[in-house]
């Protein structure tokens, strides 16, 4: 019986499907175990082979914990709004969610035909107004709250009001936009209007002005991975940094936590060190400038240094500050505008990751608290406005990009007396810059001679002392920017009243859908999208919020979601939650470390303090998969011919690389035909062979459509089926590495699973026994094991498959056809290759889906060895082996060597001088 991978897998597709093999439900009998993995957005593509590689792995382990006895939570959904669908809408007409449920239709047929095990009842999509529904409940749960840094969690924003009734903002320690002050009887005077802009400044969710990067020919604010070298990734079009107020998300509340609880996650250190250098913890004081001649005006600056102050020889402020317009001259005013409008051209990341050195002198003076000396304040891209107060007092001798600017610009460069164990900055290159001065300032015996740490605690307890400044942590990790200028995303449950305050609508009017629009475009009057919808008020008439929420509104909670898919009454219920808990695998990209990764645990913590949720963080373990790169092929075109020549001749001639399109090429080996039918130019195209072949040239790129290296798994399946591609993603390398997709290594891993059809079917039909396996049967089937059951739970899925061919390869060398062995290796096999698994499990007389079937333990007796392959050396060089019972004893080994008839040919008749023998190591004769 011929394997027919075809028929075997639509057959168990249909199974599986038919059966609800993959349903599962809340079993308190059974221990839970969540797999989920990172959700795709469905883009008109298509899965390429790169894409699966995750899922395959999470399905590998979802179908592995199954067979060890847990009950496993394995769900599927899409992350359906997004900037592609509406561009392509604003290119077509087309309304996204009609291209969306298309790509969507798509993706679910390439994921069914690769064999995954999802739970497809629980599927989600965030484009749903059903899931969306919840996404904007909790926006309004962020607007009803703030964050009480005493307690540590959020509380109703209704007990911040009750304090300020009686209290004002007398012994409040909340988290906050700026520092107000007022007293009770202030709070009580003001209007409804007045107390509402006042308590944006508390709110979890709040609108406030803060700089974006926005796109003018998309109209719309860009996340920061969706610019690149100033650019917007979609479409090319040019993107400026531009104060706009905008909803955003107060997850800076929440820095301290989520830098904590990463000691207690399963993942992996760089993934850890990725976070906690976002989040950027950093413990200092904030010391204030007194401005020259500024009429008591200060400029503050948070410092985690602040021993050094005495070195201080100028202030920079980042081009945002609200300082800047406080301390430019009219003298510098045409300079300082002609820097601001450069500046706006470039992102943050564009401004970190380039050492370039620029700036320009405000006009200003500062005076330094503890020296008295002015200090002039310059304006620099390299001072970000989001990260302390905007402003940093520069201190060239010991910080290496105030040394940069200050040898720019000639800016002096003094090295304070270096507390004990610290070298200044570069001083052997000070006097490389002829306009500065250099020298040394004895710091006044404050901190001579102690330690750094030392030194930075006594000059913190004197500036607090002098009233000069206060003791202050920061974090770099900012608010959440929260609107985005488009359609195609969740509508804010927010209207403004008369006098343009925001509320939310109530919670029984959920969920706002998205209305029709005639065009997907900006209005005339540069309004978003929305701004086109007719009716798009409350029923008395209030405007609704214009913006939508961005694409990672949608992600931040699916995974709560799929815990409870259906409850139109909460989130997540609590039960199904207590149940579920958390998700015990994740896997995904690992470009997602501080965009997704930071707002769902936000999210999470959120939800957390509330009491919807019974933990506080969302992925116990997580898992990086690594990209699988394309492996691109070249024809070469003689040059002005439309002849092209082989690889191995294309030395004599002068020829052009060409890419091809890869779904072409078999084994590096270019189908002719199809080449000529590939593209119209090419349809007369004439061919110099070797050895009656045309072999293309090669290199690993990344896959994209331009270099027509895309391989589609759809191709893949069809020619060598899901199984067949399932292994020979994991048999690429190891999970979390990138590596090079290679169709030319595809072939052997098909011939493996032929192979093992082999094993239970032979010509005559199934060949499976109940004879009893002989112990090395069983010793192979146990090695097989204890191998794959160790790689599984360590994700070495490389080394399994390379197991399951060696373990194989011994068996069919044994012929071995015994039930005993053959029954075990399709449960083992049964996560990788789930198809080829469930026809013979069936074929050798199973009446249950291999699914539910139970874990072959590995019996370690079974694996001992009873005998041992002794090297025998003569004088030193090892001339044979001979394999001896373990319990032999020496006289019984120098017996059976020396008689050996191996032997024979190096003792020449000689009497062994000695005969050295290490029990189970070595035998050495001395002649």
């Amino acid at each position: 019986m011929e394997y027919n991978f075809r028929a075997i897998e639509a057959r168990w597709q249909a199974y599986w499907r038919a059966e609800d093999v993959y349903r599962v439900t809340e079993d308190p009998s059974r221990p839970p175990y969540y797999v989920l993995d990172m959700f795709p957005y469905p883009s008109g593509a298509g899965l390429h082979v790169g894409h699966p590689l995750g899922y395959i792995a999470s399905d590998i382990f979802a179908r592995y914990k199954r067979l060890r006895g847990f009950n496993v939570l394995h769900p599927m959904g899409y992350d359906a709004f997004g900037l592609p669908a509406e561009q392509y809408a604003i290119q077509t007409g087309q309304h996204p969610e009609v291209t969306t449920t298309e790509n969507i239709r798509r993706y679910r047929e390439q994921l069914d035909q690769i064999g995954f095990s999802f739970d497809w009842s629980r599927e989600v999509r965030t484009s749903d107004p059903e899931y969306y529904k919840w996404t904007q409940w909790v926006f309004i749960k962020l607007f009803h709250s703030y964050y009480n840094n005493a307690t540590g969690k959020a509380a109703p924003i209704s007990e911040l009001i009750a304090h300020f009734e009686t209290e004002g903002t007398k012994g409040i320690n909340v988290a906050e936009s700026d520092a107000l002050s007022f007293t009770a009887e202030e709070w009580r005077s003001w209007d409804k209007k007045k107390q509402m802009q006042t308590l944006m400044n508390y709110r979890l969710a709040y609108l406030g002005e803060t700089m974006v990067n926005w796109c003018a020919a998309l109209g719309t604010v860009l996340a920061n991975d969706e610019v690149q070298d100033g650019v917007s990734v979609r479409g090319g079009h040019p993107v400026e940094q531009k104060k706009m107020q905008q909803w955003c998300l107060r997850v800076s509340a929440y820095a301290g936590r989520l830098l904590d609880s990463l000691n207690d996650l399963e993942w992996s250190e760089s993934l850890k060190e990725s976070q906690r250098n976002w989040i950027g913890k950093s413990e200092g004081a904030e010391v204030r400038f007194p401005l020259v001649g500024g009429d008591g005006a200060e400029l503050t600056v948070f410092t985690t240094r602040v021993d050094t102050i005495y070195g201080v020889t100028f202030m920079v402020l980042a081009p945002e500050s609200d300082y800047v317009p406080m301390v430019t001259t009219t003298e510098q005013q045409a300079a300082v505008d002609e820097y601001l409008a450069a500046t706006r051209r470039r992102t943050e990341r564009d401004r970190l990751s380039d050492r370039r050195v620029s700036g320009v002198f405000s006009g200003s003076y500062a005076t330094n608290p503890l020296t008295g000396e002015a200090i002039p304040i310059w304006i620099s891209d390299y001072v970000l406005a989001g990260y302390g107060t905007g402003a940093v007092m520069a201190v060239p001798a010991h910080d290496s990009r105030d040394f940069a600017f200050a040898r720019h610009f000639g800016l002096p460069i003094i090295q304070v007396v270096v507390p004990e164990g610290e070298e200044a900055t570069d001083p052997a290159t000070w006097e490389e810059s002829k306009d500065s001065k250099s020298g040394v300032l004895i710091n006044s015996g404050i901190i001579t001679g102690l330690s750094v740490t030392d030194a930075i605690a006594k000059m913190k307890a004197h500036i607090t002392s002098e009233g000069l400044g206060q003791v202050k942590t920061n974090y770099r990790l900012r608010d959440a920017i929260f609107s985005r200028q488009r359609y195609w995303g969740e509508p804010f449950p927010i209207y403004y009243d008369a006098d343009g305050t925001a509320h939310t609508i109530s919670e029984d009017e959920l969920p706002l859908c998205l209305p029709e629009v005639d065009k997907f475009l900006p209005t005339s009057d540069g309004q978003p999208p929305l701004g086109r919808a007719k009716g798009w008020h409350t029923a008395e008439g209030f405007p609704y919020e214009l913006s939508t929420m961005p694409g990672f509104a949608g992600s931040s909670a699916y995974y709560l979601r799929y815990m409870d898919p259906h409850n139109d009454k909460a989130l997540v219920g609590r039960d199904k939650n207590a149940y579920w808990r958390h998700v015990d695998l994740y896997v995904g990209g690992a470009e997602h470390a501080t965009g997704h990764l930071i707002y769902s645990r936000f999210w999470n913590k959120f939800v957390y303090d509330l009491g919807l949720v019974v933990e506080d963080e969302p992925f116990r373990k997580l898992v990086n998969q690594g990209m699988i790169q394309g492996r691109s092929n070249f024809v070469y075109r003689i040059k002005d011919t439309n002849t092209f020549v082989s690889l191995g001749l294309k030395d004599q001639y002068d020829t052009t690389p060409i890419h091809v399109d890869v779904n072409i090429v078999y084994n590096d080996q270019l189908d002719l035909e199809a080449f000529r039918a590939w593209r119209p130019e090419y349809a007369t195209a004439d061919f110099i062979l070797e050895d009656g072949k045309y072999i293309c040239g090669w290199a690993v790129e990344k896959m994209s459509k331009s270099m027509y290296n895309v391989v589609n798994p759809d191709m893949i399946v069809e020619r060598y089926g899901a199984d067949t591609l399932r292994l020979y993603e994991m048999f690429l390398g190891p999970l979390e590495q990138s590596k090079p997709w290679d169709t030319n290594g595809i072939d052997g891993v098909h011939r493996f699973l032929r192979k093992l059809w082999g094993l239970y079917y032979s010509a005559d039909g199934l060949r499976v026994t109940d004879t009893p396996a002989t112990k090395e049967e069983l010793k192979s089937l146990h090695k097989l094991i204890r191998k794959v059951t160790q790689d599984v739970e360590q994700f070495s899925f490389n080394t399994s498959v390379a197991a399951f061919m060696i373990c194989i390869n011994e068996l069919q060398g044994m012929k071995t056809a015994s039930r005993e062995v053959l029954q075990p290796l399709l449960i083992l096999l049964a996560p990788f290759a789930p198809h080829i698994a469930e026809e013979l499990w069936h074929a050798i007389g199973e009446e249950t889906t291999i699914v539910a079937a139970q874990w072959p333990e590995c019996d370690e007796k079974l694996l001992v060895e009873d005998s041992f392959k002794y090297p025998v050396s003569f004088n030193g060089k090892t001339r044979f082996t001979i394999e001896l019972p373990r319990e032999a004893s020496q006289d019984e080994i120098r017996e059976a060597v020396l008689s050996a008839d191996e032997a024979q040919k190096w003792l020449e008749g000689k009497t062994p001088k000695k005969v050295i023998i290490v029990l189970g190591r070595i035998i050495n004769i001395v002649l």
